[in-house]
C-alpha cells in the first residue's frame, strides 16, 4: 500500500466513476483500476461495487474511507507544519510561561516583536504551568521557549534574564504587620505561612533564602499560584512571601517590604541547548536578548 493508492481511492470514492476519477488524477483508467485492485487485494475486501456505469463504495469501503481521509489530513497538516518550521518568515512558536508573566511581560514582548517584524506571519501558542513543567516541556520539545524561574540543576537549558521582580510580604489588612513599612524574615517566621508548592520555581528561591538565614518557615498551606496565595491571605489563612505582580496587587491585602531580604526574583527566557530551533524561533530569541536581556 502506498500514498498514491490512497489518494486514488479517495478520488474514486468522490467521483464514483473510473474515467472521471482517472482524468482528475491525470492517469489512465487501466492504471487506476489496477491500483484499486491491488489495494483491495491487500486489504482483503472489496471497496467498490458496480452501480450501472458508475461505482459506489461497499460497506467495507465506507469504513476504510473515513480512516484514509483522517490519515491523509493528518499527513498534510504534518507536511505543512514541518515546512513552516524551516521558514524564516512564518510558522508557529510554542511558548510555556509561568502565569505571573501572562499579563505584563509577555504581552509587552509580543507587541514589541510584532511591531518590529510586521512582515512575519507567526502563530504563537501559549501554555502556562510551573517552572519545572515548563523546563520539562522545553527539554521534551513540547515548547520552543519558556518564560519562568531558574532551576540551577538544569544544565541542558539556557536561562537568559529578561525581567526582575521584588519579593514582598503579603498579610491581611488587619494583621499586626499591615501598618509597618518593613519587617524582617525573623519576624515573618513567627506566623503561619502560605507557601508555594515544590513544583514552583519561586519555592526553590524561598527555600534557599530560609536556609541561608537558618530559619524553618511555619507552613500551613501550599499553593501553585500567586493570586491564589494572596487570596488565601486576604481571607486570613496566613501570611506569605510573593513577587510584586499584578495578580497580587489586585487582592485585598497589605504589601510590606522585607528589610533583610537582599534578593530580587528574576524571570528568564529559557531555551534548550544543543537542539535544532526553527529560524523564526531563533529570530524571536535574538530579538528578546537584544531588547530585554538584563545586563
Amino acid at each position: 500500500m502506498n500514498l498514491n493508492q490512497l489518494y486514488y481511492f479517495v478520488t474514486l470514492a468522490e467521483y464514483e466513476h473510473y474515467t472521471k476519477a482517472a482524468k482528475v488524477l491525470s492517469i489512465s483508467q487501466p492504471s487506476l483500476s489496477h491500483a484499486i485492485s491491488l489495494l483491495e487485494e491487500e486489504i482483503g475486501a472489496p471497496l467498490f461495487e458496480k452501480k450501472g456505469r458508475n461505482v459506489g463504495l461497499t460497506k467495507y469501503g465506507f469504513v476504510f474511507l473515513d480512516y484514509v481521509r483522517k490519515s491523509l489530513s493528518d499527513l498534510e497538516r504534518g507536511i505543512k507544519r514541518t515546512k513552516s518550521m524551516i521558514s524564516d518568515i512564518q510558522g508557529r512558536i510554542d511558548v510555556g510561561y509561568i502565569v505571573t508573566q501572562g499579563t505584563e511581560l509577555i504581552p509587552d514582548i509580543l507587541k514589541s516583536f510584532q511591531c518590529a517584524n510586521h512582515n512575519m506571519k507567526i502563530e504563537f501558542n501559549f501554555s502556562n504551568g510551573h517552572t519545572k513543567d515548563i523546563i520539562r516541556g522545553i527539554k521534551n520539545e513540547i515548547y520552543d521557549i519558556g518564560f519562568c524561574s531558574m532551576d540551577p540543576g538544569e544544565s541542558d537549558v539556557d536561562f537568559i534574564p529578561v525581567a526582575e521582580e521584588q519579593l514582598l510580604l503579603v498579610t491581611p489588612k488587619d494583621h499586626p504587620f499591615a501598618k509597618k513599612e518593613s519587617v524582617t524574615l525573623e519576624e515573618i517566621n513567627q506566623y503561619p505561612q502560605i507557601m508555594f508548592n515544590k513544583q514552583s520555581g519561586i519555592r526553590i528561591i524561598l527555600d534557599d533564602i530560609y536556609k541561608k538565614h537558618k530559619l524553618e518557615p511555619n507552613i500551613f498551606y501550599t499553593v501553585g499560584d500567586d493570586g491564589v496565595l494572596a487570596g488565601l491571605v486576604a481571607k486570613g489563612f496566613g501570611i506569605g512571601i510573593v513577587p510584586d505582580v499584578t495578580s497580587v496587587r489586585h487582592q485585598d491585602v497589605a504589601m510590606i517590604k522585607i528589610s533583610n531580604l537582599n534578593y530580587r526574583r528574576y524571570i528568564y527566557l529559557t531555551i534548550a541547548k544543543d537542539k535544532y530551533h526553527a529560524p523564526i524561533v531563533n529570530k524571536f530569541v535574538e530579538y528578546v536578548k537584544k531588547n530585554y536581556q538584563l545586563k
